[in-house]
């Protein structure tokens, strides 16, 4: 039995056309695509028009991630403040671009649980963890705070959000994090999902890196609107694409209070950030 995993497109249109071709071209029984399809990046419809369609004809499977509950929050909650709305202005330009669609993922799940065939095969997908969306599990997190994160009685357990991907081990089960298709974090600018394969009674996992056309998602960027019409901190997920390395955390942690007291200017709060970083 084969099955691919991929998550955290981030709004990637050639960086989701190079992961389909490969998992096409593999034929796997079974696809998972695990959250975060949208937002973060330019193309969040033309991504969603392409999984639906993959959906219908293939049986692809969804999985609801942090971004597509924050988009679809947008379309309900009006922002607080003006610097508020600044401040989530790309998610408010990805929730434009798929304002009419919200019926085809409004209804994704959190999890994800398949067997390959006896009880001791049991694999769990979900996003983050247990704990939800936004808790992934990463390299960094100590065994002891494992437990509260995982299913018991598990053979596999496959998440993402941290846009790193990661093997290990926690007693008798397998942990796969397939990193991120659209946006890495690991210094590696490419594609990257996972495959597992049930063989001899065992799942074996393998990250997959692939080469795709960074130039035009470099285009997409500028000409879809999302830097004009995203804000300031649209400038940062660009530069976190570029570079493959995680940014906006470090910005929140200095200057979201700030900003939100007023403080200094969204604008302002940027421009020193990125003038800082290495």
């Amino acid at each position: 039995m084969k099955v691919a995993v991929f998550s955290d497109v981030q709004a990637n249109l050639p960086a989701l056309e190079a992961a389909v071709d490969d998992i096409l071209a593999w034929r796997p029984e079974l696809v998972v695509m695990a959250g975060d399809l949208l937002n973060r990046g330019p193309c969040s419809r033309s991504c969603l028009e392409r999984f639906e369609e993959l959906r219908r004809t293939h049986g692809w499977l969804p999985i609801n991630g942090n971004h597509e509950v924050w988009v679809l929050r947008c379309g309900r909650e009006a922002p607080e403040s003006p610097v508020a709305a600044e401040m989530r202005a790309f998610a408010d330009f990805s929730y434009r671009q798929v304002a009419d669609l919200q019926h085809t993922f409004d209804w994704w799940p959190d999890h994800l649980c398949f067997d390959g065939g006896d009880d001791a095969s049991w694999v769990h997908v979900t996003h983050g963890s247990l704990l939800g969306h936004r808790d992934g599990v990463s390299a960094s997190v100590p065994d002891e705070a494992l437990a509260d994160k995982l299913p018991q009685d598990i053979a596999l357990f496959v998440g993402a959000h941290t846009h790193k991907p990661l093997t290990r081990r926690f007693g008798a089960t397998q942990i796969l994090n397939v990193g991120s298709v659209g946006s890495p974090f690991d210094g590696d600018t490419r594609a990257c999902y996972g495959r597992i394969e049930l063989r001899s009674g065992r799942w074996h996992t393998e990250i997959r890196r692939l080469d795709y056309d960074r130039e035009r998602t470099e285009r997409d960027f500028h000409e879809s609107g999302f830097l004009a019409e995203g804000g300031p901190l649209a400038r940062i997920l660009l530069i976190e694409w570029q570079q493959a390395r995680v940014l906006m955390p470090h910005w929140i942690k200095r200057y979201q209070a700030a900003v939100l007291a007023g403080e200094i200017r969204l604008e302002r709060s940027v421009n020193e950030f990125l003038e800082g970083i290495d």
